[in-house]
């Protein structure tokens, strides 16, 4: 698989910080809850399928 670019540069920080923040004093089962959303809310603006598929075979350890 070919290396993903980098679309956040320069505000990849700035995006974490603020995904930190997200979390921030939440339990840990809601902490979970918001990254499912989050994932949903995601995966439903890339839209394509065939891209998540990859990118979830991507992101596995």
């Amino acid at each position: 698989m070919t290396a993903t670019p980098d679309n956040l540069s320069p505000h990849g920080d700035e995006f974490y910080a603020a995904l930190m923040q997200a979390h921030e004093g939440l339990a840990l089962a809601d902490s979970q809850a918001l990254n499912a959303r989050l994932v949903l809310l995601l995966a439903n603006e890339v839209g394509d399928l065939k891209r998540l598929k990859q990118l979830l075979d991507k992101a596995k350890p």
